[in-house]
């Protein structure tokens, strides 16, 4: 069965991940445009550097152009950022990109776009899930690919240049050459260092990269940055005096960052950081969006400001819809996506990194001292995780004592408000708080607590996952 998640649908390779199924969501894609009455409009595909993604996206193309559309595809490994650059910028009904973005190497997906360049809705993967469950063997159509190319019906566009030339007008590139930076780089083996080298360079940063050889296994590092995925990364950057390090995940729309003393800044940080940077330095207006995992240190900047916070379930597309619904200014989530008002309508890691180095630029402040000034005026908050695997036949039990018993441990402080909005979060009376939920990507539990201290966050993470993992 293929089921998309809160990023797309995403399977093991040669499992559920197989040109026969990749063809299904092709087939189901056409159906929905003849229906909608936008097949006369193009589809654009990009892929990543997953095992099979550059296969994938023929195998895509070939049945769209086998139901008469056009498809663009693009013409080497991008950022996902880029397919939503151009749906949004070519003004395209839908759009493509084949990666598993931060998963595990053995698998491989397809995320998928619509009108503006945002992620597809539940209600539209929904549709798409139905009609992939209608579909019979003899229904899907196919063009062999050469052939498509010599009929023009599939055609290989290069749109890399004009969403380079996009991000650098987004950011202030003066402030950033005068700064005389010296930047750092891990995409983790993924397709982040052409783009966001080009950028860094066309600012005048001094630039290295590390890990940027094609490596289908990600040199054996789940593709994702965290504290301990770049742990090279935070080494090197004190080690040889670079004033930032910036790594991104597999198809680079979400990134982690190591500050100049070799710590790495939490993406609840990075996302604080930006919006207090946008509101107090730059003077720009505008609410903030943050998923229900994600830090309440943005409802602090945004309160001090005249400004509101919104809270929405997992997943980019609730962002990018209430962003657009409130003309908000940034949104993002603790996984280390962002996006900001005027850009694409969906999580970019690669203008996300240009916009720190910005801020590191116009203010003339290191990280850790705008980090410090921030912490200075909100007070601590402190972000602890926890990830659970569990068997099939566990889901079930943990779905029984979340949802219809809505059991909850005995906690050592008075609980002030528990929503069901997106798993179980429980807010605490000294504004602390912990969620559990089910990752929309992979089978596991997920945990995620704040305190204003280390051990209490990580003691409700610990309290959870002893109740409903004992």
């Amino acid at each position: 069965m293929i089921q998309f998640g809160t990023g797309g649908w995403r399977a093991f390779i040669g499992e559920e991940f197989t040109a026969e199924n990749v063809r299904k969501v092709g087939q189901a894609m056409a159906n929905l445009m003849h229906k909608q009455g936008v097949a006369f409009a193009p589809f654009v595909i990009g892929y990543d550097r997953r095992f099979l993604s550059d296969k994938a996206s023929k195998w895509l193309a070939e049945v769209l152009a086998a139901n008469s559309i056009q498809v663009e595809l693009i013409d080497k490994p991008v950022p996902t950022p880029v397919v939503m650059f151009c749906v949004k910028t070519n003004n395209l009904p839908y759009g493509a990109c084949i990666t598993a973005s931060h998963n595990p190497a053995d698998y491989n997906g397809i995320k998928l776009f619509a009108d503006g360049g945002r992620d597809a809705t539940e209600t539209l993967t929904d549709v798409i899930e139905s009609e992939i469950a209608d579909l019979q063997a003899t229904d899907i159509k196919r063009l062999e690919f050469e052939d498509g190319i010599a009929s023009g019906k599939i055609q290989i566009i290069r749109p890399l240049n004009e969403f380079i030339d996009a991000i650098l007008a987004g950011v202030n590139v003066e402030a950033i050459k005068n700064a005389n930076l010296k930047i750092l780089l891990d995409p983790m083996y993924g397709v982040a260092k052409t783009s966001l080298q080009a950028v860094l360079i066309s600012a005048r940063c001094d630039v290295d990269v590390i890990n940027d050889r094609h490596d289908t296994t990600f040199g054996g590092r789940l593709p994702s940055p965290t504290a301990h995925t770049l742990f090279k990364l935070s080494h090197l950057v004190p080690e040889k005096g670079y004033d930032l390090g910036i790594g991104t995940d597999g198809d680079a729309d979400r990134l982690g960052i190591i500050d100049e003393t070799g710590r790495f800044v939490h993406p609840n940080e990075v996302l604080a950081l930006l919006y207090y940077y946008l509101l107090e330095y730059k003077g720009l207006k505008g609410s903030v969006v943050r998923n229900v995992a994600t830090t309440h240190l943005l409802d602090k900047i945004a309160a001090d400001h005249g400004e509101k916070c919104f809270e929405v379930p997992v997943g980019f597309k609730h962002i990018s819809e209430a962003m657009e619904a409130d003309n908000s200014l940034i949104g993002g989530e603790s996984s280390g996506g962002l996006t900001i008002r005027g850009h694409i309508k969906g999580k970019d890691g690669i203008f996300a990194g240009s916009l720190l180095v910005e801020l590191i630029s116009v203010t003339g402040k290191k990280l850790s001292e705008l980090l410090s000034e921030i912490y200075g005026k909100y007070g601590n908050f402190v972000t602890a995780s926890g990830d659970c695997t569990f068997r099939a036949a566990d889901r079930q039990r943990i779905w029984d004592m979340v949802y219809e018993d809505k059991k909850l441990p005995v906690f050592p402080k008075p609980i002030a408000n528990v929503s069901y909005a997106d798993g179980a979060k429980i807010t605490f009376e000294n504004d602390s708080w912990v969620i559990a939920r089910f990752s929309g990507t992979e089978p596991l539990l997920r945990i995620f607590a704040e305190a204003d201290n280390e051990e209490d966050a990580e003691q409700l993470v610990q309290t959870v996952k002893a109740f409903l993992m004992p």
